[in-house]
């Protein structure tokens, strides 16, 4: 079976399948020369095509794409980046000459593909909830106690006036835990190729239930129905990023995060990473106008008043010292290839994104979860089953939350860890509505509970998942400046 390329790991009761994160793309140094692909047939792809910064480029370059035989998809004029679509093999070099354009990139090696869907494994709910009023299955939710999230909503639930985007596969808007929080004003599809679609059938979930497992972490109601979110209170805006094939290609992505910057956003949750490539490199033409497009998207959101909070991964990374990335590109074959810090994951490492790695319930490291000094920003509860698995009733080292069909079920990852901090920082927005995104982000890292470096981490005991943590108790490679705490959050006096 396929698994869709998002942050997370395939979850089960029975097993664990660890879904590491591919890349898609052309492999670097395959950009045609113009001179040698004047009429050469290929597959219709879909390329980024950032234009020069200033104005009047974008209709200028609009009207040269079309002469070259290529299709306007779709214009973000307000950050200068065109989708634009060719069949052309050496559509990309022949634009790459125009004084109008600073960068051209594909974004696919072939056209979009279907894939299996993923399976679950759902919990059983409870036929009464508790005596004490909590959800009928908030005894499993470990995950929620270890931040503090009960203890904050005997102060607040949140407010409706924070909106949280999810960037995902769409949240499942009828699912009784969802449905009071999900905004369908605020709520878009992205998967045509980058054009915003606001039919509602457009941005519900096909075939993934991640981003509605993503969802009920951060604002699952507190209704008595299953389980709560960490933000009970505030809206969701559903933006449907992952197409069937579990791709998020960067015009998805950037049209995302331009419709979070429109719509103003308190913050988005990124449990993903961008395909086509695992990183991003600058000195492949293809890659870098990627990271110019996905780059300019974050930064239109964030003037527009959004933090954004990403998932670190789940392939045990050291983000701080890349050296060789086996996984690239995920549509064809992959080759292995030399990475380093010229090569980003996106946009998990886009400046001013919140980076978060993953704990299990004993509060160390998930033995999955990527980590590195400077890039770690704080650590969430995402689960680990092999290595730590707590004390409730299911016995369960996931995270549960909700999934399609009105039901609840289990996962674990870095995907699971980015939404808890995401409902922290809707908590966080919640009581400190003057604040905007670095300020937001500085409570962010005030609230979190210091962790130091373990001496070393070898969970397995065989040193099959060794990894080197590095910094100290404010700091570290691990932790960043620690695990986030929802109590914290919704007392100000103690930020």
């Amino acid at each position: 079976m396929r698994v869709p390329r998002i942050r997370r790991l395939q979850y089960a009761a029975a097993g664990l399948a660890l879904a590491t994160a591919g890349a898609l793309a052309l492999p670097a140094g395959t950009a045609v020369a113009a001179d040698s692909a004047a009429s050469e047939p290929g597959p219709l792809l879909n390329y980024v095509v950032n234009t020069k910064a200033n104005h009047g480029q974008v209709k200028k370059a609009e009207r040269e794409i079309t002469a070259l035989g290529g299709t306007v998809v779709y214009s973000y004029e307000q950050i200068g980046v065109i989708i634009a679509r060719s069949d052309d093999a050496g559509f990309a070099a022949k634009l790459r000459s125009s004084k109008t354009i600073d960068s051209v990139g594909a974004s696919r090696t072939k056209g979009i593909v279907q894939s299996d869907v993923e399976t679950t494994v759902e919990a059983a709910v409870p036929a009464a909830a508790p005596a004490d009023g909590s959800e009928p299955l908030e005894a499993n939710q470990w995950d929620l106690r270890q931040i503090g999230a009960d203890k904050a909503h005997a102060t607040t639930l949140g407010s409706r006036r924070v909106v949280v985007g999810v960037l995902d596969s769409g949240i499942d808007a009828t699912h009784e835990d969802l449905a009071p929080n999900v905004d369908a004003s605020q709520s878009v599809s992205c998967l045509d190729s980058g054009k915003p679609n606001t039919d509602w059938k457009a941005w519900q979930p096909t075939t993934s239930d991640h981003g509605t497992h993503v969802a009920g972490t951060i604002a699952a109601a507190k209704n008595g129905k299953g389980i709560v979110g960490i933000a009970p209170n505030v809206r969701l805006a559903a933006v449907k990023v992952v197409d069937d094939g579990g791709f998020i290609y960067p015009e998805y992505a950037i049209c995302g995060f331009v419709w979070a910057g429109e719509h103003h956003f308190q913050v988005t949750n990124n449990s993903y990473y961008i395909d086509p490539w695992l990183f991003n490199c600058k000195n492949d033409p293809d890659q870098a106008a990627v990271l110019t497009g996905v780059r300019r998207a974050v930064a239109f959101s964030q003037r527009n008043g959004v933090l954004n909070v990403a998932a670190a991964g789940n392939e045990n990374i050291d983000l701080a010292h890349k050296t060789t990335d086996t996984s690239s590109p995920d549509d064809t074959t992959p080759v292995p290839r030399p990475v380093d810090d010229n090569c980003l994951s996106l946009p998990t490492e886009l400046p001013g994104v919140v980076i978060t790695t993953s704990v299990g319930v004993k509060g160390e490291k998930s033995f999955y979860s990527s980590y590195g000094l400077g890039k770690a920003t704080v650590a969430a509860p995402g689960g680990d089953s092999r290595y730590q698995l707590p004390d409730t009733p299911d016995k369960n080292g996931r995270v549960l939350s909700t999934i399609l069909g009105g039901k609840y079920g289990y996962k674990q990852g870095t995907s699971m860890a980015s939404p808890h901090t995401t409902g922290v920082v809707a908590l966080l927005a919640s009581s400190h509505p003057w604040a905007g995104p670095d300020e937001l982000r500085h409570l962010l890292l005030s609230q979190a509970d210091e962790h130091a470096c373990p001496a070393s981490f070898d969970p397995s005991g065989d040193g099959a998942w060794k990894a080197v943590c590095q910094g100290g108790v404010e700091s570290n490679g691990f932790y960043g400046a620690g695990i986030v705490n929802a109590a914290k959050a919704v007392d100000w006096w103690r930020l």
